[in-house]
């Protein structure tokens, strides 16, 4: 049965390594909303850095998830000290039990707070697509659907919540749910 692949990225105010309250409640609400959406229903796994300091995504070790990538608009720093990223990659089940994760609980607060960490942007901070069963996706698959997406628009290779696929590529839509937009507010 083929698993959804979900890409997150956003381009955040201040270096991860930065020692001010900001980042330091960031790293720590995401602590916590990894360890309430590894435990939600229809959660498969994510791309977890095998080793690494605060802010070394480039040179961690990712595993089968593949070398670290981010799109072509990340115009900030590549070292653990410059680094201003947030990312994610994971699996799912379905849409209807991310949607779930994603909009409800913690999660749900982190996102209401999102600007005070990440910056404004007219590029889209998540893109969905299909896998087979078993396979990892890489961090370069979810830039490549993201900037896809962004350049294209939604199709079964790439999108959103609001504009979503089946895993046969016919378009599908959660029943009343669906964030109001795709892209960042402005």
């Amino acid at each position: 049965m083929p698993q959804l692949a979900l890409y997150t990225f956003g381009v955040l105010k201040s270096p991860l390594a930065d020692p001010g309250p900001l980042t330091r409640e960031f790293y720590d609400l995401g602590a916590a909303v990894y360890r309430k959406i590894s435990q939600h229903p229809g959660y498969i796994a994510h791309a977890d850095a095998e080793y690494g300091e605060r802010g070394s995504h480039f040179e961690a070790d990712w595993g089968a998830w593949g070398e670290f990538a981010v799109p072509s608009w990340y115009d900030k720093g590549r070292t653990a000290e410059t680094t201003a990223l947030a990312a994610t990659l994971s699996l799912w089940t379905d849409l209807r039990p991310a949607f779930d994760a994603i909009y409800t609980g913690v999660h749900r607060e982190a996102l209401n707070r999102r600007y005070d960490w990440v910056e404004r942007s007219e590029h889209p901070s998540h893109v969905f697509w299909w896998v087979a069963d078993g396979v990892i996706p890489s961090w370069e698959d979810g830039v490549s659907r993201l900037e896809h997406l962004h350049d294209h628009g939604v199709a079964p290779h790439a999108f959103t919540f609001r504009h979503s696929f089946a895993p046969d590529g016919t378009p599908t839509r959660l029943n009343g749910t669906g964030p109001k937009s795709d892209r960042t507010e402005r």
